[in-house]
């Protein structure tokens, strides 16, 4: 890997930008590129640096890598001659075997696999107050691969403890891949959602009763909160596991984070209402 294009997935990562590093891996017959040849790919499906060859390759890799990043999970793309292709029994788009095949139009009719690993930014898991649920929630993020961020509007709460919290004020505004777990617990509460809906995050969730979220809901809106906003926070927190202690509520939610993150929330929800009914 040239300096360059470790430079370039440093600076990415650092940003929190989601990518996939394109390597070829093996050649037959002529072809551009050579085995060791890189490129990055971002979500967007743009080659921000490296090289892998023309526009033959190109087509095929950058569609496998923006796949790749929004499933998760790394390919393997056999660039082929169609005639190879058909010799092979596979059709181009076709996976088999955990390598997808792709049709290389190109006049040289040389073949590549190259390898596409998804590099996936760490999500922020951002816990607002100190309550007991709070403190064994944050105690679980990091084995989970979230990113913590503890915040209090008196962070000398979470003194005692490992957690450097800080304050409200000092929390960063755009966090693409952030979770909001507003755990209060009636120190606070309105206040904190309120500032949870001032940041970016794909989720806010409130850790108490349906009841107390409704009456929390009804003091945002005296605070000009927009519906919309308001609507969109989730509550009770967590997965429905039948929780009661602290442990089980924070590993509740922490599984509620990995479906989220895996984007199997949906599925698990229609199986729980399935299963109700």
């Amino acid at each position: 890997m040239s300096f360059d294009i470790a430079a370039t997935m440093h600076h990415m990562k650092e940003g929190g930008d989601q990518f996939a590093v394109a390597t070829v891996v093996r050649t037959v017959s002529v072809t551009a590129a050579k085995p060791g040849a890189k490129a990055i790919i971002n979500a967007d499906g743009d080659i921000v640096d490296g090289w892998i060859g023309g526009g033959c390759a190109r087509s095929a890799v950058v569609k496998a890598a923006v796949k790749a990043i929004k499933d998760g999970e790394p390919k393997l793309v056999s660039l082929q001659p169609e005639e190879l292709l058909e010799e092979s029994g596979l059709t181009a788009g076709e996976e088999s075997d955990g390598v997808l095949a792709a049709n290389n139009m190109c006049p040289s009719r040389g073949s590549m696999d190259i390898f596409i690993e998804p590099i996936l930014c760490e999500p922020e898991v951002l816990i607002l107050g100190a309550s007991p649920v709070a403190r064994v929630l944050a105690t679980m993020v990091n084995s989970f691969s979230f990113k913590l961020v503890c915040a209090c509007e008196d962070p000398s709460q979470w003194e005692g403890t490992a957690i450097n919290a800080t304050t409200y004020e000092s929390l960063s505004q755009e966090h693409e891949h952030r979770f909001i777990v507003v755990s209060t617990q009636g120190s606070g509460d309105a206040i904190a959602l309120q500032k949870a809906l001032s940041l970016q995050s794909r989720q806010v969730c409130f850790v108490g009763s349906r009841r107390k979220l409704e009456h929390l809901k009804d003091k945002l809106r005296t605070s000009n909160v927009p519906q919309d906003q308001i609507d969109s926070i989730k509550g009770p927190a967590g997965l429905d596991i039948g929780g009661v202690t602290p442990q089980e509520i924070a590993l509740s939610i922490m599984a509620e984070l990995v479906a989220l993150r895996r984007s199997k929330l949906a599925a698990y929800e229609v199986g729980q209402k399935s299963a109700k009914g």
